[in-house]
Formats: structure tokens, C-alpha cells, sequence
């Protein structure tokens, strides 16, 4: 079983945010994010979206996103 929980995109965003992540640009519902000592990342979802644990691994490889922090 997956150490990552389900959860919605608006607070995977949230808490993008409280580890440091800002929104450089946004075109729609892509949001293209910054963060010191890493690349651009762009999360494109919307707000109610289901984001199961295989995505927020994903995202977890390029943002520095842990399980603890959900």
C-alpha cells in the first residue's frame, strides 16, 4: 500500500505553498511554480480535483513534497 493519501488539489496547492513554492506565472488552470534551488513546476489541475497517491508522487519527485506534509 502507498504511503501517499488521496487529496484534493486545492490543498496539494496549499501546501506547495507553505513549503515554499510561489506562483510565477498562471495561464487558465496552469499554474507554473517557483522555488529556490529547483525548476519550474507546472501544476495544472483544478481546484476540486481528486489527485490519487501514484500523481502525488509524482509531484512529489519534482516539488520536494513529502507525505507528512498532506
Amino acid at each position: 500500500m502507498s504511503e501517499w493519501p488521496s487529496a484534493k488539489a486545492k490543498r496539494v496547492l496549499a501546501v506547495l505553498f507553505s513549503i515554499g513554492w510561489q506562483i510565477k506565472r498562471q495561464s487558465g488552470s496552469h499554474k507554473t511554480l517557483s522555488r529556490e534551488g529547483y525548476p519550474d513546476f507546472v501544476y495544472a489541475f483544478h481546484d476540486n480535483e481528486e489527485l490519487g497517491p501514484r500523481m502525488l508522487s509524482r509531484i512529489s519527485k519534482h516539488t520536494g513534497l513529502k507525505p507528512t506534509d498532506i
